[in-house]
């Protein structure tokens, strides 16, 4: 019989503040009606600072992040459109096989899972491409697999650099509401997210937000599209409305999420993920493990992928966590099956709750057969958070 909580350290989804879990508690109204945009028409606006972007136009289709991933390539690129991308864990595997499957002719650069977006080798195809043949780059920001971030900034002054016109699609998942994301200065034209991470809540809505340069590609653009289509969609949203059934206490949700991020502040936001995040680092690295991320400079602030031991089944990890200690951690994907297992330290977050995901972690990597000390990554977490940042980068909500 399982006792008490059920401790949730996977990277998404991620928990949902109780205030969020109300606020979604609400009887069905009419979609339809003519004062629905009170609660949708605020949603679009307050969703841009997110997204780091006053140009862009958001939009949210009823869906997982990768429902917002084909409604970008639906949208803006054609069958057999040339497109540039890299491959370096499991969302950027999946990203060229939707890609591929949608008839576009992927160029892809593959690295070894732990390393980041190549941007020199990025620069180099783009500056190889004379005739503009590619029309599209595609990046993960943060690979929730691996937990690595990548350079947008970088691959930015790459297109630059090559005077490229390609479009930049990037996918910011496990990033957008929890890292630094800028996609006007980055000069995004694709940027993709879901409810189920930083925004804290189910998961249920695919969020994009499309450039002024995006939006005019997406007027030639000859991929077919119903559900996904961007000019059906911005004739609804204009009224507050949509053009189908939209997932309303999820609407009523992601209010009270927002309003809960800018009463934090976003910079606040971002310095506490930052924060929370190297203290996980610190407590795996006192525990004598390794991460996945190939360099400290690549290391993730929502997720951190950990080596399990020689000899140590990251598998047996995660069937020990959840069976003896009622814990859930992030499983490995690909080449690192049995060779990893990931901590989500995302959203609705604080140090105790970073500090019980090392404990359970030494719990269940030595019941697992590693060879572990007791309270060496926790005190090592600790010593972090009692003597790291500001506290204005750990705001807490003492009067929700």
């Amino acid at each position: 019989m399982r006792t008490g909580i059920t401790h949730l350290h996977i990277p998404g989804p991620t928990n949902v503040p109780e205030v969020v879990r109300q606020a979604m508690n609400v009887p069905m109204q009419d979609m339809r009606a003519p004062d629905f945009g009170d609660l949708t028409l605020g949603l679009f606006e307050d969703l841009k600072p997110v997204f780091g972007t006053r140009d862009a136009t958001v939009m949210m289709f009823p869906g997982s992040g990768t429902a917002a991933w084909e409604a970008a390539i639906a949208n803006t690129l054609s069958p057999g459109d040339k497109v540039l991308m890299a491959r370096h864990g499991l969302f950027s595997e999946r990203w060229v096989e939707m890609a591929q499957r949608m008839g576009l002719n992927v160029e892809v650069i593959d690295v070894a899972w732990g390393a980041g977006a190549p941007v020199s080798e990025i620069a180099r195809r783009l500056g190889a491409d004379r005739f503009g043949e590619i029309r599209a780059v595609f990046v993960v920001h943060n690979e929730t697999s691996t937990g690595v971030v990548s350079d947008i900034a970088g691959v930015r002054r790459a297109l630059d650099t090559a005077f490229h016109d390609a479009l930049l699609f990037v996918d910011g998942v496990s990033s957008i509401g929890s890292m630094e994301f800028r996609m006007d200065e980055w000069a995004v034209d694709l940027a993709i997210t879901g409810s189920q991470k930083g925004l804290m809540l189910p998961p249920g809505l695919g969020i994009l937000a499309a450039s002024p340069k995006a939006l005019e590609a997406s007027k030639s653009a000859t991929s077919r599209r119903v559900y996904f289509d961007f000019a059906d969609m911005m004739a609804m949203n204009a009224d507050g409305q949509f053009p189908y059934t939209p997932p309303t206490p999820l609407l009523h949700g992601l209010r009270r999420a927002l309003d809960r991020i800018a009463q934090e502040g976003l910079p606040n936001v971002i310095a506490r993920h930052r924060r929370l995040a190297e203290g996980v680092r610190r407590g795996v690295a006192a525990m004598g493990l390794q991460i996945v991320a190939q360099h400290p400079s690549l290391c993730s602030d929502t997720v951190t992928a950990i080596r399990t031991p020689e000899g140590v089944d990251g598998r047996e990890v995660l069937r020990l966590a959840y069976e003896r200690y009622n814990a859930s951690f992030g499983a490995a994907a690909g080449p690192l099956v049995g060779k990893a297992f990931r901590i989500g330290h995302l959203g609705d977050l604080n140090e105790g709750m970073c500090l019980s995901a090392l404990a359970l972690a030494e719990l269940s990597l030595a019941a697992a057969g590693a060879r572990v000390a007791f309270g060496a990554g926790v005190g090592a977490a600790q010593e972090w958070y009692a003597g790291a940042a500001p506290r204005e980068a750990a705001l807490r909500f003492a009067a929700e």
